[in-house]
């Protein structure tokens, strides 16, 4: 390699899961690590015209394919910077943990998406300037068409990591980014990826969308904007006939999707006209001030069948019904304590919400709370 700074060409080790098979760990420490990257080596040596003029960097964790594919690359600039650190004269090396910890942050996988059966371990090849051009051009033509990883590689990882494999090839990061886009068109979430892949690669141009249910979703250059459930209902296709609490709710269970995959690829989904986003659990929309007349607000929950609580509202008990105060929206199923403690806090109400027995909604598509014994 020259003496000027190298060029980084982004790769992947793509694993499928075999069908059961849940690792019983996602890191390699070092010496595996450095086992599989000779491993790794010697297959793209094999592949790759070329590559003889590159350094081969590795990082030794198993990660979903969102950590890889987040703003700025992370994973593969953590083995970047890594590198930095090691003489150049090495031409392969390896990342792997130290008493359960991978050396940088963005190399440790998430607990949170341990589950997923697509799995991919991070690689580069750092090379000059002069031999960029050509070997960027073989890994897009080689791992297309003979991309499978070698037996000694998939071997090695598949004992390392006590997992069965259905499949294991190496994928250029456009490449993995067509994966992932066909899989996220499968699951009718193609909007969604819309804005992830301007997020990623064009991110300073806004980009615009519907969700499947027809919400307003908006990559704005920093963050994903939606709308919430009830300011779609607002203008939700007259000519649709689905049952407002259903549409109502489904809305919600886009709104969390949506949520839990922003948070997947490190991006932060905020709300126009709304307080709150999905790294708090919720988004508070504030529709009317308070009535001194009308006393302490008090909290109500709105459940919907499959969902758990879609709504909770901060209202005023009025003769023959409630003042509505503010609509929040949790939106993680594990989000209602806080969703409740901060429209308490707002309103100096109770933090334990009143349940009705099932979600309704007003004449404005908002949720209602049932006059009696609900509100008192």
């Amino acid at each position: 390699m020259s003496n000027t700074a190298p060029i980084a060409l982004h790769a992947v080790l793509a694993v499928e899961l075999a069908e059961g098979s849940v690792p019983a760990r996602l890191m390699l420490d070092r010496d595996a690590a450095e086992a599989l990257a000779a491993h790794v080596a010697a297959d793209l040596v094999a592949l790759l015209p070329g590559v003889q003029h590159a350094r081969l960097l590795l990082g030794g964790a198993l990660l979903d394919p969102a950590e890889v594919l987040r703003p700025g690359f992370p994973a593969h600039a953590a083995l970047e910077e890594l590198a930095a650190r090691v003489p150049r004269a090495a031409a392969v090396v390896a990342f792997g943990s130290h008493e359960g910890r991978m050396p940088i942050a963005a190399l440790m996988p998430d607990p949170a998406l341990r589950e997923s059966a697509l799995r991919v371990l991070p690689l580069v090849l750092e090379t000059g300037a002069e031999h960029a051009p050509a070997l960027g051009a073989a890994l897009e033509s080689e791992l297309a068409t003979r991309g499978e990883a070698g037996m000694l590689a998939a071997d090695g990882l598949m004992r390392a990591l006590g997992a069965r494999f259905a499949h294991a090839r190496y994928l250029t990061q456009a490449d993995l980014l067509a994966l992932v886009c066909v899989q996220y068109e499968h699951r009718g979430l193609a909007p969604f990826w819309q804005l992830i892949e301007a997020a990623l690669l064009t991110p300073g141009r806004v980009e615009e969308t519907l969700s499947p249910r027809g919400l307003h979703w908006r990559w704005d250059g920093r963050a994903v904007r939606s709308e919430t459930a009830a300011a779609w209902m607002q203008h939700r296709d007259p000519a649709d006939t689905t049952d407002a609490a259903h549409a109502y709710a489904g809305a919600v269970f886009e709104l969390r999707q949506a949520a839990a995959l922003a948070g997947a690829h490190g991006l932060t989904l905020g709300f126009d006209a709304a307080e709150g986003d999905a790294a708090l659990g919720y988004a508070i929309e504030t529709v009317a001030d308070p009535r001194a007349e009308l006393g302490v607000p008090q909290l109500v929950a709105h459940p919907a069948p499959g969902l758990g609580v879609v709504a909770v509202t901060a209202v005023q008990a009025r003769p023959g019904g409630a003042h509505l105060l503010a609509i929040a929206t949790p939106l993680r199923g594990d989000a209602l304590p806080a969703t409740c403690a901060a429209l308490a806090a707002r309103y100096a109400a109770a933090v334990t919400p009143q349940h009705q027995p099932r979600l309704q909604l007003d004449a404005n598509g908002r949720p209602a709370v049932s006059a009696g014994p609900a509100v008192h």
